[in-house]
C-alpha cells in the first residue's frame, strides 16, 4: 500500500502503487465509468501498466503532494477509484480531476474526495488556483465541481479526429480561487501562516 495522503470521513487518499494495475484496469474497462472520456472504451492493460501508471509515479517525485491518488473505501478497503490534483506549469495552479467505479457514484464520494483535495491544495501546498474541465454533457460530473465549490468559466470546443457522442456541446472548465476558498473558510489562513513559518 502506498502511502497515505489523508483521510476524509469515508476515504483515503495514498499513492498508487504497481499493485493497483488491476483496480486501474478494471476501473476504465467500465463503459459508463469511461463513457465521457473515450465513448466507453478501455484502457488496455499494457498502456496502464506501462503508460498511465509510470506517469503517475513519477509525478510524486517531480511535484510533492501533486498527482494522483487512490481513493479507498476506510471501511471495507474496497478501491472506489482516483482523485487528482495534476500540477500546472508554474506550481501556483493544479487540475481536479477524480474518476471513481460504478459502485461509488452517488454516495457524494467524488465531492467529498475533491473537497479534501481543494483544502489540502490551497492550505498546505501554496496553490492559488484550481480548476477541472469535462465535456459540456457530463451534467454528473458538473455537479461535483459545482458541489466541491468551483466556478463555471467558460464552454469551449476542441477538434476531435474521433469525436464521442456529445462532443459538439463543447468542453466546460470550472475554477476555484484560493483567495474566494478563504472568504468561503474563514480561519483556514492561520492554518497557511503556521505552516509558512
Amino acid at each position: 500500500m502506498g502511502p497515505v495522503l489523508l483521510d476524509t470521513e469515508r476515504i483515503r487518499l495514498r499513492r498508487l502503487t504497481v499493485a493497483d494495475v488491476p483496480h486501474l484496469v478494471d476501473l476504465d474497462s467500465d463503459p459508463e465509468v469511461m463513457r465521457f472520456l473515450t465513448g466507453g472504451r478501455p484502457t488496455p492493460v499494457e498502456v496502464v501498466r506501462d503508460e498511465v501508471l509510470p506517469r503517475q509515479l513519477a509525478e510524486y517525485e517531480r511535484h510533492p503532494g501533486l498527482g494522483r491518488w487512490a481513493g479507498i473505501d476506510r471501511m471495507t478497503g474496497e478501491f472506489l477509484g482516483w482523485f487528482a490534483l495534476d500540477p500546472g506549469d508554474d506550481g501556483t495552479e493544479a487540475e481536479l480531476g477524480y474518476r471513481l467505479r460504478r459502485s461509488a457514484w452517488g454516495r457524494g464520494l467524488a465531492t467529498e474526495g475533491s473537497a479534501a483535495l481543494i483544502r489540502y491544495a490551497f492550505t498546505m501546498l501554496g496553490v492559488r488556483r484550481i480548476w477541472a474541465e469535462t465535456m459540456a454533457v457530463n451534467i454528473a460530473s458538473r455537479r461535483v465541481m459545482e458541489k466541491a465549490g468551483l466556478q463555471y468559466v467558460r464552454t469551449f470546443r476542441l477538434t476531435w479526429d474521433d469525436p464521442i457522442e456529445g462532443a459538439e456541446h463543447g468542453e466546460v472548465e470550472y475554477e476555484l480561487r484560493r483567495d474566494d476558498w478563504l472568504r468561503e473558510h474563514p480561519g483556514q489562513e492561520r492554518a497557511i501562516a503556521f505552516r509558512a513559518r
